[in-house]
C-alpha cells in the first residue's frame, strides 16, 4: 500500500528541506502538510495567514465530531493539534511548536465548541509536541505527559533551542515546557466529562512515547508519518515495529498521525510496510561499519525510488545512516516480524 503524497510547494522546495534537515537534531520530523483521505474533515474555520502565505486550519473530524483538529501553517511544520469534545469541556493532544500557535489552537477550539480547553497531553518528547505547554498553563490548563516523556524534554529542548531560536524569536521559548508527569504506566485521565486512555509506550521515532485511545480513535503522534518519509535518526525501527504492534492490538477504527490526514487502521499497515522496506533495502548491502562508499547513497536512491511521492526525501540523510548503524552492530539486523 502506497503511502498519500503531499503537494505543498513550500515544503517540497530544496532549500526548506536543506534547512529542516541542518536544523533537526533529534526526536521526530516533522511530515508534510496533510492531505484528504476518507472519513474526510470538515473545514470550519481558519487561524490567520502568517507572512509565507498558507493558512493555517481548523476542522471538525466527520467520523466523529466531537474530535477536531488545528494544523498550523508550513512555517511551523503543518503540525496537528487535536481536541476532544466532552460535555463539559475539552481535552487538547499535543501544544502545537510556536507559542502563537498554541494560542490559535485553544482559541479555534473553544470557539469551535464553545468549550473550555481542561487538559493536553502531550505525546513525546518533541517541541512540534512540547513547545506550547506553558502557553497553555498561563491560560489555567494543566498539560500532562508520562514520566518518561517529562524527562527527554529538557535535552530536547537544550538542542532544539539551539537551532530554532535565532530562526523563530520571539516565538519561540527559551525555557523548557515542563507537563505535570501523570506517571509512568498507562493510565486513564478525565477531564470535561470525557475520559481517554494514556497509554505509555517505548522507543519508536523518538526514545519514549504517549498514544491516547478513545473509543476507537488512536492519537498516535508521529508514529505515524501519512504523507512523508519517517523520521529514521534514532535508529530504532526494531522497538517501531513494535509499536505499530501494540497500537494494532488497541483495534482502532480511526487513527490520527502527528502530521497529514487522519485514517484507518490501514495507516499502521502503511507505516509498518515503509519501515520493513526500508530495512531490507539497508539489509541488502550486508551493512558494516563503516559504510563503503556511495552504499549509503544507493540505498537513498532505491527508497527515493520505491516511494517517489513522498514528502522529504531529505529525511534519508540521517534516517539511512543510522539505520545502517542499526544493523552493522551486533544483533541488530532483526526486527520484529508480523
Amino acid at each position: 500500500m502506497e503511502r498519500a503524497s503531499n503537494d505543498a510547494g513550500m515544503m517540497r522546495t530544496p532549500g526548506f528541506a536543506c534547512t529542516i534537515l541542518l536544523l533537526l537534531a533529534a526526536g521526530c520530523a516533522p511530515p508534510p502538510a496533510p492531505v484528504t483521505p476518507p472519513p474526510a474533515a470538515a473545514p470550519t474555520a481558519a487561524a490567520p495567514a502568517d507572512e509565507e502565505g498558507p493558512r493555517a486550519t481548523v476542522a471538525r473530524f466527520q467520523g466523529d465530531p466531537r474530535v477536531g483538529v488545528y494544523t498550523s501553517t508550513p512555517w511551523s511544520f503543518s503540525t496537528s493539534s487535536y481536541w476532544i469534545e466532552g460535555p463539559e469541556g475539552l481535552i487538547v493532544i499535543d501544544t502545537q511548536f510556536l507559542p502563537s500557535a498554541a494560542t490559535e489552537l485553544v482559541d479555534a477550539a473553544e470557539a469551535a465548541t464553545g468549550k473550555k480547553v481542561a487538559l493536553a497531553i502531550v505525546l513525546h518528547a518533541n517541541p512540534d509536541k512540547f513547545n506550547g505547554t506553558a502557553t497553555l498553563q498561563a491560560r489555567g490548563v494543566r498539560v500532562v505527559t508520562s514520566a518518561q516523556v517529562k524527562r527527554l524534554i529538557p535535552g530536547v529542548h537544550e538542542k532544539r533551542l539551539k537551532a530554532f531560536y535565532d530562526r523563530y524569536e520571539p516565538d519561540y521559548p527559551r525555557d523548557a515546557a515542563a507537563p505535570d508527569a501523570f506517571g509512568d504506566a498507562t493510565t486513564t485521565l478525565s477531564a470535561g466529562g470525557v475520559s481517554v486512555k494514556a497509554h505509555v509506550m517505548g522507543p519508536g521515532c523518538s526514545e519514549a512515547h504517549v498514544v491516547v485511545e478513545l473509543e476507537g480513535h488512536l492519537f498516535a503522534g508521529d508514529l505515524i508519518a501519512n504523507g512523508a518519509h519517517s523520521w529514521l535518526e534514532i535508529g530504532r525501527t526494531d522497538e517501531w515495529l513494535r509499536r505499530l504492534q501494540e497500537m494494532r492490538a488497541l483495534s482502532p477504527r480511526f487513527v490520527h498521525p502527528g502530521r497529514g490526514p487522519s485514517g484507518g487502521p490501514e495507516l499502521l499497515d502503511q507505516e509498518e510496510s515503509y519501515l520493513r522496506r526500508v530495512i531490507a533495502l539497508v539489509a541488502e548491502e550486508r551493512p558494516a561499519m563503516p559504510p563503503p562508499p556511495g552504499a549509503i547513497d544507493r540505498v537513498k536512491a532505491r527508497v527515493r525510488e520505491a516511494y517517489p511521492d513522498l514528502g522529504f526525501p531529505v529525511f534519508l540523510s540521517l534516517g539511512v545512516p543510522a539505520e545502517w548503524r542499526r544493523q552493522a552492530a551486533p544483533g541488530g539486523k532483526l526486527a520484529p516480524q508480523p
